[in-house]
């Protein structure tokens, strides 16, 4: 099950970053955050998910 960030509603604020640098990374160019491991299994992609503030994080 694919991880998706939505572009329009990322913030740039970094929280899934900071909870889950393992699949995700910030963009230097958009400045919002990016999903370098789309499959990854790992809990901490509940937790990025459960924080982000505008909900732009999901599962396909």
């Amino acid at each position: 099950m694919p991880i998706v960030i939505d572009e329009d509603e990322c913030i740039g604020c970094e929280a899934c970053v900071e909870i889950c640098p393992e699949v995700f990374e910030m963009d230097d160019n958009s400045g919002k955050a990016v999903v370098k491991e789309p499959d990854s299994a790992l809990d901490c992609v509940e937790e990025a998910i459960d924080n982000c503030p505008n909900e732009a994080i999901s599962k396909d």
